[in-house]
């Protein structure tokens, strides 16, 4: 069975509160539902795990090396600014798909450059909720493919 590591960065605990004008009134019990539904159907397990902290994510992200087959991540405002999320994704050298649920590039100015891309397979953003749910389809057919 295939193991992928989920991870959703700061904030994103809020959602269905905040900002539904950018974000939507999805929640990310709703989002973590849809994607384990997923993930049964095409025969993976997901660890899932939401942090405000960089910390963390970095540890987390490290731990898993050799434990699991892929990441997917939406880093949130960590995307413009963690070298540290980044090179941890970068040292394990599992395949990673970052996902958001807007399209940070009609967004601020600041929120258009992502850290994160260049370790990453592929990005997909804008789709709100469905991000997360393309972005694991397409992880997970990368898996299958190797």
């Amino acid at each position: 069975m295939k193991k992928i590591l989920v991870i959703h960065g700061p904030n994103l605990d809020l959602l269905g509160k905040r900002e539904p004008a950018i974000y939507g009134k999805v929640t990310l019990k709703e989002i973590n539902s849809a994607l384990t539904k997923l993930a049964r159907k095409r025969k993976a397990a997901l660890k899932i795990f939401q942090s405000n902290h960089e910390g963390e994510i970095v540890d987390l992200i490290g731990k898993s090396k050799g434990k699991i087959q892929g990441l997917l991540i939406n880093p949130a405002a960590y995307t413009h600014t963690s070298v540290a999320i980044r090179d941890a994704i970068a040292a394990c050298g599992i395949i990673a798909i970052e996902v958001h649920l807007s399209n940070i590039y009609s967004r601020e100015e600041f929120r258009q450059k992502s850290l994160i891309s260049p370790v990453a397979k592929g990005v997909i953003m804008g789709f709100g909720m469905k991000s997360y749910l393309l972005g694991l389809e397409a992880l997970l057919d990368l898996i299958d493919a190797k």
